[in-house]
């Protein structure tokens, strides 16, 4: 498989975020992808004889891919995009069957930031990952209508603004009452495993509605998970863009979950994770620890992920706009931001229109990814965001543009020449 044309691009987007409906079944789609592209996976507590080509390493809800010529050296910089794959969204507890004055209930927390009014009255399917007695992991999705949260009485109804983690809600699925392990049943069945096999979960509930392109002549993208699988999504079809154009550097893309909500306890092991994976790739092509610090001296980065649009209700004199370019920032202070000039020259290698706001808040202000490759790996990085509406609500907005300029100028800052 080779990376989507550009009028294609928007289909395969809504495709790809259609099917990733947890990080788990994002990285799943995502390795698909890459196997039909000729990427082969590594597993980490193997040997690695052979790291030149296209390899990858996938667990859980992250992903690591590269690209090393044939005959790449050690010492060869790294040219890195990274995004996250997860999103604020409501995840089941870990006593999901709860009853209420004869409804059968789901307990469910808000998982990041999440905009909990506008989960409310939809149809909601269930997906994620199960943990098994011995030891094994299976992905379920439930992908119909089960669960629906319904309105609440008008003096206990939530704030319309962001509701952070751990506050609890319920979804009602049947009548009945309160009915223990019901759910797990239901979906250890989907999968042909015993309930009682199942000793843990990560289950998340997903909106039923399926993305579309919106407005008169379709200039906007509408859809759940957009922040970040717009990132994700164009990460790794702009890795496979330049594998095709044969880089002279190794390039990469690195997709981490369990930022939406706590990045500040899970970057430090996300960094290390990725740290100890490129370190390897470095080995097995016969460097030394050298040729890794010296690989490292130059590397570069992007962090990809959504910035809010200018609100058509704000008074805001700067916001970027849909459909207008990514917005390129700097994310991890002054002393890094002339490096800003290698994506904006990408940006026009691409005929990528791109925007800024200057100062302010927008000039420092990056998403969990980029404070993770900063703290972790200590590069530079920039911070580029495709602007949209109604972000950490259950469905968020872009424009339809956007993807694809932003695959394109990634694919260009890929393919830059390496440092010396």
């Amino acid at each position: 498989m080779t990376a989507p044309r550009p009028l294609q691009h928007g289909d395969d987007l809504l495709a790809f975020v259609q099917a990733g409906t947890s990080p788990y079944h994002a990285v799943e789609e995502a390795t698909i992808r890459l196997r039909k592209a000729g990427f082969r996976e590594l597993s980490e507590d193997a040997h690695w004889a052979d790291v030149t080509g296209g390899c990858f390493v996938a667990d859980g809800g992250t992903l690591i891919a590269w690209y090393a010529p044939p005959g790449t050296a050690g010492r060869t910089p790294i040219r890195l995009v990274a995004a996250n794959t997860d999103a604020p969204n409501l995840r089941i507890g870990p006593t999901p069957d709860a009853g209420a004055r004869g409804w059968q209930r789901i307990a469910v927390d808000a998982y990041g930031p999440v905009r909990l009014n506008s989960w409310l009255d939809r149809d909601l399917g269930v997906s994620g990952r199960l943990a098994l007695y011995d030891g094994t992991h299976r992905l379920v999705s439930l992908d119909s209508p089960l669960l629906r949260a319904p309105q609440p009485l008008p003096d206990m109804a939530p704030a319309h603004g962001p509701v952070r983690g751990g506050q609890g809600s319920a979804a009602v699925w049947g009548l009945g009452g309160e009915d223990p392990g019901r759910l797990l049943s239901r979906l250890a069945s989907e999968v042909d495993v015993h309930a009682d096999d199942v000793v843990g979960h990560d289950l998340m509930l997903h909106d039923m509605q399926p993305p579309a392109f919106v407005g008169e002549v379709g200039e906007f993208v509408a859809s759940a998970r957009l922040n970040n699988l717009i990132s994700v999504h164009a990460g790794f079809t702009a890795l496979l863009s330049a594998v095709e154009r044969e880089p002279s550097a190794v390039v990469a893309f690195a997709a981490f979950d369990h930022l939406a909500a706590r990045p500040g306890t899970a970057s430090g092991a996300q960094g290390a994770r990725l740290t100890r994976v490129l370190r390897r790739s470095v080995e097995a092509r016969g460097g030394c620890r050298d040729d890794w610090e010296r690989a490292v001296a130059g590397m570069l980065a992007v962090a990809a992920s959504m910035t809010d649009a200018l609100h058509p209700d704000s008074p805001e004199p700067c916001r970027p706009l849909p459909n207008g370019g990514p917005l390129v920032r700097d994310g991890t202070g002054t002393a890094h931001r002339p490096r800003i000039a290698e994506f904006v020259r990408a940006c026009d290698r691409a005929g990528v229109p791109w925007q800024s706001c200057g100062g302010g808040q927008d000039a420092t202000m990056g998403s969990p990814v980029t404070h993770l490759l900063a703290a972790g790996l200590g590069i530079p990085v920039i911070d580029v965001g495709v602007p949209g509406l109604s972000l950490h609500s259950v469905r968020e907005l872009c424009g339809s543009r956007d993807p694809g300029l932003l695959t394109r100028a990634l694919a260009e800052f890929l393919l830059a020449d390496p440092a010396p």
